[in-house]
């Protein structure tokens, strides 16, 4: 993780799969004026998965769909691996959202009328495109659904339809996994399941996570972790406990 202090130089996008450099993002004018990120510079690193927290309206939401290109920056700039966002025209940024990231949210997402492995390949059928065998069969194995590929989301449990959403957004090869409060409508044994998913994503596959996220738990599966007050980025833990995300929070609370 690459944070950036004022005295140090923004990092580099050929450093991360996703760059955040000055960011700025003003909502409103006058006494309606809030400014949700004030001056972030942050990388994200390749093959980690890396948690953001902090209290609501922290800007933590903001910082990630900034970085995911679903929303634009006052100003500075963001970078897909070399790519700046900023310099696409709408239908080019559709066009690399669709084939360098992938969206888990904690509503699942999945199309009611479709098997499990036909929400797995959606991305791919909806692009034209059909799915690199080899790699399929493993982002499968890896859900460990077996049998229950054929079922629709309504015959699976919520950790069993997350882990199909989570394949689902891996299934494309994104360079990054944006993944917005991903456990937030599971029990515990569920969203352990999911974690550890994501988790195994980056230490197998090599797959680059960010995940917006309340529970300290959550955070603990995570590389690293960003907190966000005010707009601004004010801490990190690298290697983190639950004990430690729960300390910090208190900080920022306080």
């Amino acid at each position: 993780m690459t944070t950036t202090p004022d005295a140090a130089p923004a990092p580099t996008p050929t450093t991360s799969a996703v760059t955040v450099r000055n960011a700025v993002k003003i909502y409103g004018e006058g006494d309606t004026r809030v400014t949700a990120l004030d001056n972030v510079s942050v990388g994200f690193p390749t093959g980690k998965l890396t948690a953001i927290m902090g209290p609501s309206g922290s800007g933590k939401s903001t910082l990630m769909h900034c970085a995911a290109g679903l929303d634009s920056l006052t100003s500075g700039e963001v970078f897909i691996g070399d790519v700046e966002l900023g310099a696409l025209s709408d239908k080019a940024l559709t066009l690399l959202r669709r084939e360098r990231v992938g969206f888990v949210f904690q509503s699942f997402n999945l199309v009611p009328t479709l098997s499990a492995i036909e929400n797995i390949v959606l991305p791919l059928s909806l692009a034209g495109k059909k799915p690199d065998q080899a790699w399929l069969d493993q982002v499968v194995s890896t859900v460990r659904l077996g049998d229950r590929l054929k079922h629709r989301p309504s015959e699976l449990s919520g950790g069993q339809q997350q882990r199909v959403a989570v394949a689902r957004a891996l299934v494309a090869r994104p360079n990054v996994i944006f993944a917005d409060e991903p456990t937030g409508n599971l029990d515990s044994v569920s969203g352990a399941e999911v974690l550890t998913f994501l988790q195994s994503a980056t230490r197998d596959f090599g797959q680059t996570i960010v995940m917006v996220t309340h529970d300290p738990s959550a955070a603990s599966y995570a590389d690293s972790v960003l907190f966000l007050k005010d707009g601004s980025i004010v801490d990190q833990i690298d290697n983190p406990t639950v004990e430690a995300v729960i300390d910090r929070t208190k900080n920022l609370d306080g």
